[in-house]
C-alpha cells in the first residue's frame, strides 16, 4: 500500500522506529488502507452471488464524511458494523443507501473509522 501510494512515512513501515519512537507501540496501517477494507469487510463484494434478489449492479457513489479515531496497528483484527441511515428511491431501477461504517478494532473501545458510506444498487 505504502508503495502504490507513495506514502512511506515511518509509522507505516519501519518497524524498528515504530517500536521505539511511535506512541502507538509499533507501525499501524494507513489511514486509506483501513478505509479501503469497507467493502471486503462488509460482505459487499462477492462477484458470485448479489447482495440481493435482482441486484444488477452495486456501485461506491461516495463518502460523505470519514473520521479515523483509532490508528490500526500491525497485527490486530478488524470488523465492520454498519448501520443503515437512509434509503432514498432514485428512479425506478435505483435506489441510494447511505450507511454509517465503523470499523471495530479487537480490544479496543474507540473504532479505527467512522465514515458514512453512500452507495447506489441497480435492479
Amino acid at each position: 500500500f505504502a508503495d502504490v501510494t507513495k506514502d512511506h512515512q515511518w509509522i507505516h513501515v519501519d518497524v524498528d522506529r515504530a517500536t521505539k519512537e511511535s506512541p502507538f507501540g509499533s507501525t499501524v496501517a494507513h489511514g486509506f488502507l483501513t478505509l479501503s477494507l469497507i467493502p471486503r469487510l462488509g460482505g459487499m463484494v462477492d462477484a458470485t452471488e448479489p447482495a440481493y434478489p435482482g441486484l444488477k449492479l452495486a456501485i461506491n457513489y461516495g463518502l460523505n464524511r470519514v473520521r479515523f479515531p483509532n490508528p490500526v496497528t500491525s497485527g490486530t483484527n478488524v470488523r465492520t458494523r454498519t448501520k443503515l441511515v437512509g434509503v432514498d428511491k432514485i428512479n425506478d431501477e435505483c435506489f441510494q443507501v447511505v450507511g454509517e461504517v465503523t470499523i471495530e478494532i479487537e480490544g479496543k473501545e474507540k473504532p479505527a473509522c467512522v465514515a458514512e458510506m453512500v452507495s447506489r444498487y441497480y435492479f
